[in-house]
């Protein structure tokens, strides 16, 4: 069994166990520690009022990193019963039972289910080869608070999954890995909500 690190925060270099599933590929410590960088300067809160999500938790290596660094909240969905339980026992061993909110089933319909503009930050890290990246941003607009952000990984370009009404704030590539952050484009959704008003 393969192991990731946590970066920063309270569980500092803690290490969170790899199962060996199909599909299950923990995001690199090296792009999580340029992720989290890019957050500190682009968030809007600081992370004490950040309020997270990862849809796609897998091993929790983003999500658990958010938690680490104190986010006001920080909810992990993970569909895999194994995985989902490995999941509960690192959360377990780090104590952070009380930090964070874990959820077994479907990250989108969890996505669905949440007030609209009450997320400040959505981990959108699913399986490659599937749809899951753009069923996901189609119900992540309205979910998303002002200012807020979601962190985006793909084996594809990022530029050819996002919609008109997303932009891009930052991207990088690391071998076959895609990643970056992304927004709703302000400049669309007014045209969205003059559109609308007329």
């Amino acid at each position: 069994m393969s192991r990731v690190r946590i970066i920063g925060g309270t569980w500092r270099r803690r290490l969170l166990p790899v199962l060996d599933r199909p599909g299950l590929r923990p995001t690199p410590d090296r792009v999580r520690e340029t992720v989290f960088n890019w957050l500190d300067h682009l968030l809007e809160k600081p992370w004490g009022e950040t309020r997270a999500i990862d849809l796609f938790a897998g091993t929790g290596a983003l999500g658990l990193e958010a938690a680490s660094r104190g986010v006001a909240s920080c909810t992990l969905v993970e569909s895999n019963g194994p995985v989902h339980a490995s999941l509960q026992a690192s959360i377990a061993g780090l104590g952070a039972q009380d930090a964070i909110e874990l959820i077994r089933g479907d990250g989108i319909a969890v996505l669905r289910a949440q007030p609209n503009a009450s997320i400040d930050l959505v981990f959108l890290d699913p399986p490659y080869g599937t749809p899951l990246l753009g069923q996901a941003l189609a119900v992540c607009h309205p979910k998303l608070s002002a200012g807020g952000l979601c962190y985006l990984e793909s084996n594809k370009p990022l530029e050819e999954l996002l919609a008109s009404e997303w932009r891009i704030l930052r991207s990088a590539k690391a071998g076959d890995v895609h990643y970056g952050l992304a927004s709703p484009d302000a400049s669309e959704q007014v045209m969205v909500e003059q559109k609308g008003s007329e």
